[in-house]
């Protein structure tokens, strides 16, 4: 599994908890930062995921 993966999968789960400590609290900033993480996560993961495709191709 590519580094970018495990990476990837932290962001997300980094984000999901900003987001709902965000919501819980009432700050948007909090819950905007989160969704940002998720974003970031779910493309790194996907990047992760094309790298472990092309390995396991060649």
């Amino acid at each position: 599994m590519d580094n970018d993966r495990a990476e990837g999968s932290m962001k997300n789960i980094k984000g999901r908890v900003k987001e709902g400590l965000g919501k819980a609290v009432g700050d948007s900033k909090l819950e905007t930062e989160g969704k940002m993480d998720k974003a970031e996560g779910k493309i790194q993961n996907t990047i992760g995921g094309i790298k472990d495709s092309l390995r396991k191709s060649t």
